[in-house]
């Protein structure tokens, strides 16, 4: 196959961009070459071109972020391109909740290489507004699973700089791969994030 970047480039520049094909191709493609492809979208344009891509797309539920049947507290990794200039790379980590909570939810958290210094990105996603499956980081999680970090509030210390009163949502862009976008205080941000999982 030809680079699956150069294809994912070309198929994003299109005018209008085809969200069949873009579905198409991405669910054609072996993990590593799926995972590469997204990783190699640096920069909002693309990315942004893509969101706009997924506006008609059905919505994204709790259970296509974890299976309906994975235990409680056992993660599930999504991989994860954003946006930004730096430190972009990272991974949404998601868990059903332990069966004492409300399992209307997930939790989660943000692995990246950063997160010794903004800490790790503790949130709940849940039901907000019209969307099923919202990325919320005004809530933490009460508990996390082993070898997950300390829960730490998102207002406080360096964190609140990058995760304070923010909250992501997503569209389905194929069966792996989810696009995002993050709001604070009800306002979109000029910021994107690609995240895809593998099988």
């Amino acid at each position: 196959m030809a680079d699956p970047a150069a294809r994912l480039f070309e198929l994003l520049r299109a005018d209008p961009v085809d969200p069949a094909g873009l579905a198409a191709f991405l669910d054609g493609l072996d993990h590593p070459m799926r995972l590469a492809a997204i990783r190699s979208l640096d920069g909002p344009v693309l990315q942004a071109r893509m969101w706009d891509a997924a506006t008609d797309a059905p919505p994204v539920r709790l259970a296509d972020l974890v299976p309906p049947d994975a235990p409680p507290l056992r993660e599930a990794i999504w991989y994860g391109k954003n946006s930004l200039p730096m430190f972009s790379v990272f991974e949404k980590r998601f868990c059903r909740p332990s069966k004492v909570h409300d399992q209307d939810q997930l939790w989660g958290y943000n692995h990246q290489s950063m997160a010794w210094l903004v800490g790790p990105g503790y949130f709940v996603c849940h039901r907000e507004g019209a969307a099923p499956a919202a990325v919320d980081y005004r809530r933490v999680p009460p508990e996390h699973p082993a070898g997950w970090p300390a829960v730490k509030e998102n207002h406080r210390g360096l964190s609140r700089f990058v995760f304070r009163d923010m909250v992501d949502y997503l569209r389905r862009v194929s069966r792996h791969v989810l696009i995002g976008r993050a709001t604070r205080r009800g306002a979109e941000m000029p910021n994107w994030f690609v995240l895809c999982r593998e099988g």
